[in-house]
């Protein structure tokens, strides 16, 4: 009788052991790069500094003018301002030249 219950334990390791193993090929094929991303996406948009080149999600090219902690001014020519959300950058095409802000 005693032989029975560890023979049931073994094949309930040999039948969870396929899950386990699709669960660790997910999380270093998927979650985990995704996770890098957006932390890398995070740092980026922390950066965000008058005068650089951004690109916004929607391919629209401009200069930084004035920063906020939730918006963005951009300048896309020498007349036109725009004001975007600061989740809708994408990303930098060519940081500030300036030290100083």
């Amino acid at each position: 009788m005693f032989i029975a219950a560890e023979a049931g334990g073994a094949n309930l390791l040999v039948s969870i052991a396929p899950f386990i193993l699709m669960f660790a090929v997910f999380y270093f094929l998927l979650i985990r790069p995704q996770q890098k991303k957006q932390k890398d996406r995070n740092l980026m948009l922390t950066q965000l500094k008058k005068g650089d080149k951004v690109t916004t999600i929607g391919g629209l090219h401009g200069t930084i003018q004035e920063i906020t902690d939730d918006i963005v001014v951009l300048r896309v020519n020498d007349a036109t301002k725009l004001t975007f959300n600061r989740d809708s950058i994408n990303q930098v095409t060519q940081p500030s030249t300036s030290l100083t802000e």
